[in-house]
């Protein structure tokens, strides 16, 4: 870890930790099945000789065949709760205004996440993408981990190769197959691409899976200051777009708006829980209100 980002964490590491304080409790309360189920699953532990009162159905029958005495399966349970992050960085998060990008919100979503499930819970893992899977880790316990992950979101703008397009569906494809257990699933991306939706679908039938939109005020509304080129930063596509023009900012606006009202519909549908998140919005707050909302349902 470089000296430049071993101070950027340092710098955010007091008000990140304090704010996740907050969160940890909503983020374990919040309803989610794969949280609720933490402690009830089970994991073969050893055997012990049978004793009156013991399930039969807990026969080990093939130790019993070779000891020639009855023996039962012991369990313990399984009490570690996954928590997965999909992490977008490709170049449309990028964008932003007021000085804040798109990517600088999701990584604060990101860190403040992490922290309150570190504090919670056991396993974490990621995948970070742009126009092709950049990184990936499956879910692993411990603090050495966690702190791992947590520098490679604080570089994020770095560590990215800044490839052209989006690889979404690749990574929630990749998930799937690292994910060996019922988890909780943050999906922290702008979902400006396409082609994404079913395996966000299969994904939520799996798993619990919050999908954390982030938008920027542009994204709807664009500043009036005549016919400008705008060039796509993923498809190189080049159009002019006649900013004055109030035809045009009602269609960019309505645009806007049928894309993130699809979007929600499609989430809902599908199982998977949707939240938009402002880059001109404290991710603190809107965490802690969704994961309250959460808690009264």
């Amino acid at each position: 870890m470089t000296e430049n980002i071993r101070k950027n964490i340092s710098s955010r590491a007091a008000r990140l930790n304090i704010a996740s304080f907050a969160l940890a409790e909503n983020l374990r309360f919040g309803n989610f099945r794969s949280v609720a189920r933490c402690g009830q699953g089970i994991e073969f532990s050893d055997v012990r000789e049978y004793l009156p009162g013991d399930n039969v159905r807990s026969i080990d029958w093939n130790v019993t065949a070779r000891m020639g005495r009855a023996f039962i399966k012991q369990y313990e349970e399984d009490r570690e709760l996954s928590i997965f992050f999909i992490i977008d960085c490709s170049l449309s998060m990028y964008c932003g205004s007021k000085n804040n990008s798109k990517l600088n919100t999701a990584c604060e979503c990101a860190a403040l996440l992490l922290l309150a499930a570190e504090k919670n819970f056991g396993a974490i893992g990621s995948v970070f993408f742009d126009g092709q899977i950049e990184f990936s880790c499956p879910p692993k316990s411990g603090h050495e981990n966690a702190m791992m992950i947590l520098s490679k979101i604080d570089k994020l703008d770095f560590y990215s190769k800044k490839t052209s397009g989006s690889a979404l569906s690749n990574a929630i494809r990749g998930s799937v197959n690292l994910l060996k257990k019922r988890s909780l699933v943050f999906i922290i991306s702008d979902f400006r691409t396409a082609g994404y939706e079913n395996d966000l679908a299969f994904l939520a039938q799996k798993h619990d899976v919050v999908a954390i939109r982030i938008t920027d005020e542009i994204d709807s509304e664009l500043p009036k200051i005549g016919t400008l080129s705008f060039t796509d930063p993923e498809t190189k596509n080049k159009v002019k777009l006649p900013t004055n023009s109030k035809s045009f900012a009602k269609s960019w606006f309505e645009s806007n708006r049928q894309r993130i009202d699809f979007w929600h519909d499609y989430c809902v549908k599908h199982g998977a829980f949707p939240l938009t998140i402002s880059t001109a919005e404290d991710p603190v707050l809107s965490l802690s209100r969704f994961f309250s909302s959460r808690r009264t349902r």
